[in-house]
């Protein structure tokens, strides 16, 4: 049996991934969010009709992760251990509950004690690569690649 890599992708993760600022492809393996990272890209007050129905579309292929009792449990002691932000210790004691690589560039989360997590590189400041990925993947097709890698490593299970 084959062990599929499973990985909680970070809110910044995800809007570097809608937005085509990757550097690299996402690893191969399971991908799944917090409810926590849903409400966040939901709740933008300047999120444009296409930024929401891009997010909404990449989450059809993601699974979503409710706050459980053991994730509760887990964010409190993050909590009172590292001082973090709510958001922040349930994101990481969801990524901490499913065993996952948490992908985030949000260095906070590198100084807690048993969280797996990878920082993504992006593309800010290279416009030739940031246009050239544009035109490649224009419009809604800009998640194609993505929905079919998460899509397809979705489907198999650990």
């Amino acid at each position: 049996m084959e062990l599929i890599s499973r990985y909680l992708l970070d809110t910044n993760a995800v809007i570097y991934l809608v937005n085509g600022r990757l550097a690299f492809p996402l690893p191969e393996g399971k991908y799944s969010i917090s409810i926590i990272t849903e409400i966040e890209l939901l709740s933008f007050s300047d999120l444009s009709a296409e930024e929401e129905m891009r997010v909404h579309d990449l989450l059809l292929v993601l699974d979503r992760i409710q706050i459980t009792d053991n994730v509760r449990d887990q964010a409190i002691l993050l909590r009172r251990k590292n001082r973090l932000k709510l958001p922040d210790a349930v994101i990481a004691a969801t990524a901490m509950t499913l065993q996952a690589t948490l992908l985030t560039n949000d260095q906070s989360f590198t100084a807690i004690e048993g969280l797996d997590c990878e920082s993504l590189q992006t593309e800010m400041n290279d416009d030739r690569t940031r246009n050239s990925v544009a035109r490649t993947l224009q419009g809604n097709l800009l998640l194609e690649p993505v929905f079919f890698l998460i899509h397809r490593s979705n489907r198999k299970r650990i």
